[in-house]
């Protein structure tokens, strides 16, 4: 029996490394501007904490509905594809095993060789060996929209709290400066956790997500302040 041989690599912990690192970014992001929107029109504190937590709730349920239905579409086409693929098993299976090899040829062995290990995967799994090799489709990248969706919704919730807790605890006075300061530290910190994860440059991934959240909740301000003012 060959020993077995483990390595670790973080592609296999990038997946879902970025869709929690786009949650939380978004969560904050998005939250942390609206608040800052709505309090630069000098609304009620109270008004503001709510808004918090509306966005919170809203924003949730929403990135957890468009996951899932992103990922169900994908999933259709899976199931699809593989219900096609096992019907072409079933009506020329020697074309199929042809097809495998092809497939092995490419990707650098000889037609000999490549024609065993068809043989053998085939007899082993016929539809899984064309599902994984043909079609692209493994247990470990096939699509789950309900863990996808409670993914994506548990990690805006995660990163939207931030800002709402701040709107919830900081002064009236220092409202909007504390939020737009919690949240870019917070961002700064997520994107450098994510980028050192993932073998970066931390600092380009730190200036990256800093800038664009400061335009972002900038913007909000400034519409905000605009409106606060005419009304």
């Amino acid at each position: 029996m060959l020993p077995r041989h483990l390595e670790l690599h973080r592609l296999g912990s990038m997946n879902w490394l970025r869709a929690a690192v786009l949650g939380a970014n978004d969560g904050i992001v998005s939250t942390a501007s609206l608040v800052a929107g709505v309090a630069s029109a000098q609304t009620p504190h109270g008004s503001v904490v709510l808004t918090a937590v509306a966005g919170l709730v809203a924003g949730a349920m929403s990135m957890a509905t468009g996951e899932y239905v992103s990922v169900s579409s994908q999933a259709d086409t899976e199931k699809a594809s593989l219900t096609q693929e096992q019907a072409e098993l079933n009506a020329d299976f020697p074309r199929e095993h042809r097809e495998l090899t092809a497939i092995y040829v490419r990707r650098g062995l000889d037609v000999s060789l490549a024609e065993q290990v068809a043989e053998k995967l085939m007899a082993h799994d016929a539809l899984g060996a064309h599902a994984r090799d043909e079609l692209g489709i493994s247990k470990a990248t096939s699509a789950r929209p309900l863990q996808a969706a409670l993914a994506s919704a548990s990690s805006f919730a995660v990163g939207a709290a931030l800002p709402a807790v701040v709107a919830a605890l900081a002064p009236e006075s220092v409202l909007l400066p504390a939020i737009i300061l919690s949240a870019l530290v917070s961002l700064a910190a997520l994107g450098g956790l994510a980028a050192k994860a993932g073998g970066a440059k931390v600092g380009p991934g730190v200036i990256r997500v800093v800038f664009w959240s400061a335009l972002a909740m900038g913007v909000s301000s400034g519409v905000g302040a605009l409106f606060g003012a005419v009304v």
